[in-house]
């Protein structure tokens, strides 16, 4: 079965970094467009950024210039590289993994940015 593993969220202190990983299995992950998104306590889970089966990428306002999504095809797996990381983006970080008929998710990962 389709599984996404993240990995590499922290604790980490405000303008500093972290690259969260997302390991897919079970699926032809070449042809699946890959997403990052993340649900603070109290809100709803938002969109943080996407790359296509292609490498097209798209990135809500608030990350633009501070967040960079990657994927490795041969690896399977999806990064989201994150800089000058602000207390705001303390949230819990799901990887999604959808083509015209499914979507998937991950468990998720912890980030905090706190000093």
């Amino acid at each position: 079965q389709v599984q996404l593993v993240e990995s590499g969220g922290g604790l980490v202190q405000p303008g500093g970094s972290l690259r969260l990983s997302c390991a897919a299995s079970g699926m032809i992950f070449s042809v699946y467009a890959m997403g990052w998104y993340r649900q603070a306590p109290g809100k709803q889970r938002e969109l943080v950024a996407t790359i296509s089966s292609g490498g097209s990428t798209n990135y809500v306002d608030s990350v633009k210039g501070r967040f960079t999504i990657s994927r490795d095809n041969a690896k399977n797996t999806v990064y989201l590289q994150m800089n000058s990381l602000k207390p705001e983006d303390t949230a819990v970080y799901y990887c999604n993994a959808k083509n015209w008929a499914y979507s998937y998710w991950g468990q998720g990962t912890q980030v905090t940015v706190s000093s």
